[in-house]
């Protein structure tokens, strides 16, 4: 069996490059699926946030999804490697 990638690895890779981290852990539908939601979100918060609000605020909805995605890739990680090492003994 091949050792999953480390759990660091994708959590990095998932910071710097949203969903990359699904994809890592062999899930693409499931990074496709955060990244609809990631421009979803963030395109309905921008055309619904008041005028005065700064740039974080104005994408806050597609922030939280790539947040969400972030500890999704790391969680999948973690497992993966856990199942992985206790299967290897």
């Amino acid at each position: 069996m091949k050792a999953p990638p480390n759990p660091y690895l994708v959590l990095a890779s998932a910071i710097l490059l949203p969903c990359s981290g699904q994809v890592w852990n062999g899930q693409p539908l499931r990074g496709l699926t955060f990244l609809f939601f990631i421009g979803l979100l963030g395109g309905f918060t921008l055309l619904t946030a008041a005028p005065g609000v700064s740039l974080v605020g104005r994408h806050a909805g597609g922030i939280f999804v790539w947040a969400m995605a972030v500890f999704d890739a790391y969680k999948q990680a973690r497992i993966r490697h856990a199942i992985w090492r206790h299967s290897m003994g």
